[in-house]
């Protein structure tokens, strides 16, 4: 069966002022007012219409449910959605997702990045030979931002799961063929097992259509993002989750977009680095693991940010770090101006903190309400003073971005200087009064709301409001001979709730029988404070709310025409959101720098840090913690860290990794010196939790994450193991840890493998890219008893850790009888003796590491040395020494064997 068309692009019930920017009907067909200067009676017609409807309380439906052949068009044209069993709610219940629906905007610096799930994801799989490739459409319900995206994964869907964990769904959509109807395929099912709390929703899937997708993306995308319909042409997997998911919100949701409104982007998955889920979790990028409130994660050592725009972008770059070195460079550059130029950081600061959130003002702009309502009306009253409010800032951030000097700063001051904004400005001022702007406080609000639109425009409008002024007068009044009748210090107060009501503070007064008067009622008392209201005041509160009815809807009439004539040019915003958020989060990572010591980063092919320190642990220390060296080169790429219980194993792994993501999305890193190689993914395999949710043990989870690793590795990953095979016996786990080992040392991936199994430190002599190293700790005794202390250094020292049975060390600091430890230590001991044999590496394994480690040591010479020629000199005779000591040490090794012979 064809698909309809799209209803509200050519369903002749709408009604068009000549522009791109359509407003959907109430009961019938009233005509917009098509300019400003239209004479009075055609404004009160039009207000009068409106205000029926409003005061009838009729809503409006979708267009489809109106026509005459409503009963075919919506059985034929909506798609039939069922939800899984696992799914916590029907999709029949679910309310109206649309920021329409939401409260007034709250000021920037209140507001979060966790305020909850918002995007909706569409994806679906090639069949047959096509397996495997998929395609991703999702839309942010807070942000007209379509983002499209195609590419071939693995069999264990790794960048699906991981592109729709960094989403953060509030809803899943898939064709119902891969769902409980269909087959299950492998991919719903990894979806609906990793994604057990969001919402599922099954569409049939011819709603997956990439003819139909593409021409959603030619009738909706703005004009400035055009060049997307070159690079998405051929990819019909994206179209067609695309098709399904913008139909989707056009039935579901309660409002569409506009034509030319949304921002389409596509991304594919080379663009940035993989981080998984998981790896995610361990590393606590931007969830603390003990305390999901807390702040003690990367984000929030990071998180400086004034918008939440720019808590967003900054969230999603440290899920999602950048590859292109070109791209940080210019990032670092960019904070590196900021932090020598202190009027430009301060200037930036405090203009951005002005701003509000320009993506959800975006989305509520450029959407279509169904329904008329006063809450509609006073909503997008409120959104134009918004948006003047963010256009009255523009001029400022242009002053302050003239002094910039780096490239990335001079590009977005160039885009600020679009005449688009001073356009729309110009255009609002007609309307709006100069000095209306977006206040904090209900009343601030409600009083901008209502004197908003200029005097003289609208008859009826000026008299409404003078009603309004009178009755505020009145209530002013009528609380003014309350206090002088009893002699209380009453005073007018007003809240979103109660309206206007009293307030007095009774300070040095005395009420007579210790009771207010009986006309006081709805008393409410916190201490010494009163608030009451009463008959009167009521009654006052009535005619004040329908006078702002009248207000409302006259005002919003006015707004309309308006947004008709600007919405031509209102997708200039998407430049400045892009502009106010990139600085943000910029601004934010300088800040970081500032309040601590870092260091801004270099890339080589090298990963090589001086004195690195973890960010979180210092953020929670409050003082610098023990720093450490690190060193991973292509010649030595494995590097195997051994060490007792509570040394510090774990934290450095997670120091290492925390560094190389803070490096990738254009941030210092806490060091004195600092060296990458970009990493295309990053793996950890961290944590020996059982998980009672999909009934795996601590060994068998252990072997799922290192599977994840080795089918997905690449020669540009960065592995971080953490006690593999600690789930099974030592027997087992040696075996595991020893072939895990030897697969990622045929790679050129930088590995950091921790391990108690000191038995894997003989790698070394077998593998020349293998180097040991170990977390130091010192031996003390305690003079009055006599008893050995350890004491932990948390230093990272070269080779192999030289402590035995630490774990008995650690048990002996509980409450473990001493005669039990002692007796495990004996046992332990005759066990090591029996097991333990002598390992020697021959001469011609250490000749040939000698000749390795040479090799590699003039290659990265050659790649990235940056010295002068006598600096040059004295290093390469450097390495001619290290060479001749280790061919010495080789040869003193067979004189050793031919006397022991």
């Amino acid at each position: 069966m064809k698909t309809k068309e799209h209803p509200f692009c050519f369903n002749k019930k709408f009604c068009n002022t000549g522009t791109d920017y359509f407003f959907p009907l109430c009961n019938s067909d009233w005509p917009f007012i098509s300019a400003l200067d239209k004479d009075v009676e055609q404004l009160r017609n039009n207000c009068g219409h409106i205000h029926q409807s409003f005061r009838s309380g009729i809503s409006n439906t979708s267009i489809i449910a109106s026509t005459p052949d409503s009963s075919s068009r919506s059985c034929e044209g909506t798609p039939r959605f069922r939800m899984t069993p696992g799914s916590a709610r029907a999709s029949a219940t679910h309310p109206p997702r649309t920021p329409l629906t939401d409260p007034t905007f709250t000021s920037c610096s209140s507001a979060t990045t966790t305020s909850g799930a918002s995007v909706i994801v569409a994806v679906v799989e090639g069949r047959g030979l096509a397996r495997g490739e998929i395609g991703m459409a999702s839309l942010n319900l807070k942000c007209p931002e379509l983002v499209l995206s195609q590419f071939a994964d693995t069999g264990t869907y790794a960048k699906v799961i991981t592109k729709v964990h960094i989403l953060v769904p509030l809803e899943i959509l898939m064709p119902d063929t891969a769902s409980e109807k269909g087959k299950r395929t492998k991919l719903f099912n990894l979806i609906t097992e990793n994604f057990p709390g969001v919402a599922f929703t099954a569409i049939q899937r011819k709603y997956f259509n990439e003819r139909k997708g593409l021409e959603y993306i030619q009738q909706l995308c703005a004009p400035e993002f055009g060049t997307v319909l070159m690079e998405v042409q051929a990819k019909y997997y994206c179209l067609a989750a695309a098709a399904a998911l913008l139909k989707y919100l056009e039935f579901i949701q309660n409002s569409v977009y506009a034509a030319k409104s949304l921002k389409v982007i596509f991304k594919g998955s080379e663009q940035t680095a993989m981080i998984d889920s998981a790896s995610a979790t361990n590393l606590e990028l931007v969830t603390n693991s003990r305390d999901h409130r807390s702040e003690h994660t990367l984000l929030g050592v990071l998180n400086h940010t004034k918008t939440p725009g720019g808590a967003r972008r900054l969230r999603s770059n440290i899920l999602e770090p950048l590859v292109d070195i070109e791209t940080i460079s210019i990032r670092l550059d960019t904070i590196q101006e900021l932090q020598q130029n202190e009027e430009l950081f301060f200037g930036l600061k405090n203009v951005i903190g002005h701003f509000l959130d320009i993506d959800q003002l975006l989305s509520v702009l450029v959407q279509i309400p169904k329904q008329e309502t006063v809450q509609a009306a006073e909503a997008k009253i409120s959104h134009v003073i918004q948006l003047k409010h963010i256009l009255d800032l523009v001029p400022r951030l242009r002053m302050v971005l003239k002094s910039c000097s780096t490239a990335l700063l001079k590009a977005y001051s160039m885009s600020l200087e679009d005449n688009r904004f001073d356009m729309i400005l110009e255009q609002i001022k007609t309307v709006i009064n100069d000095d209306t702007t977006y206040l904090k406080g209900s009343l601030n609000m409600r009083t901008q709301k209502c004197y908003a639109v200029r005097p003289n425009i609208s008859e009826f409008l000026d008299i409404a409001r003078r009603a309004y002024t009178e009755i505020v007068d009145d209530i002013a009044g009528l609380v003014n001979q309350m206090g002088e009748k009893y002699g209380l210090p009453m005073r007018t107060s007003f809240s979103t709730a109660r309206g206007f009501f009293i307030q007095m503070k009774l300070e040095g007064v005395f009420l007579a029988d210790g009771k207010l008067p009986a006309e006081f009622i709805k008393v409410t008392k916190h201490k010494n404070n009163y608030g009451f209201t009463t008959v009167d005041l009521m009654k006052m509160n009535d005619r004040c709310d329908e006078a702002l009815k009248e207000i409302f809807h006259m005002s919003y009439v006015v707004i309309c025409q308006l947004l008709s004539t600007i919405h031509r040019h209102i997708h200039c915003l998407y430049k400045l959101s892009d502009a106010v958020s990139m600085l943000d989060m910029l601004l934010s990572l300088a800040n970081a720098c500032t309040l601590s010591d870092y260091v801004r980063p270099e890339f080589t092919d090298t990963l090589a840090i001086k004195q690195g320190r973890h960010p979180i642990l210092e953020r929670i220390a409050g003082q610098q913690p023990v720093a450490n060296n690190s060193y991973i080169s292509e010649g030595s790429n494995f590097v195997i860290i051994t060490g007792p219980n509570m040394s510090g194993k774990s934290t450095y792994l997670k120091q290492v990794a925390l560094c190389q993501i803070m490096a990738q999305i254009g941030s210092f890193v806490p060091a004195e010196y600092a060296s990458f190689r970009v990493a295309d993914q990053i793996f950890t395999r961290i944590g020996v939790d059982d998980d009672f949710e999909t009934n795996s043990s601590t060994f068998m989870l252990e072997m799922k994450e290192i599977s994840y690793i080795i089918h997905n590795v690449s020669d540009r990953s960065l592995i971080i193991i953490d006690e593999l095979g600690r789930g099974t016996s030592a027997e087992e786990g040696i075996g595991i840890c020893h072939s895990v080992c030897e697969f990622i040392l045929s790679l050129k991936a930088f590995t950091l493998f921790a391990t108690h199994f000191l038995e894997l430190c003989q790698l070394e002599s077998l593998y020349p890219n293998v180097e040991n190293q170990h977390m130091e700790v010192q031996h003390t005794r305690s003079g009055d008893t006599g008893a050995e202390n350890v004491v932990y250094t948390y230093l990272l020292s070269r080779g192999r850790s030289e402590e035995r049975h630490y774990g008995l060390r650690a048990a002996e600091m509980t409450a473990l009888p001493s005669t039990i430890v002692q007796e495990a230590k004996t046992f332990a001991s005759k066990i090591s003796q029996q097991l333990l044999a002598k390992h020697h590496s021959d001469p011609e394994t250490l000749v040939q590491r000698a000749v390795y480690h040479l090799a590699t040591r003039l290659l990265q010479t050659a790649r990235n040395s940056r010295l002068d020629p006598d600096s040059l000199r004295m290093y390469l005779k450097g390495l001619r020494k290290q060479y001749e000591a280790e061919l010495q040490a080789a040869e003193q090794l067979v004189s050793v064997d031919s006397e022991e012979e």
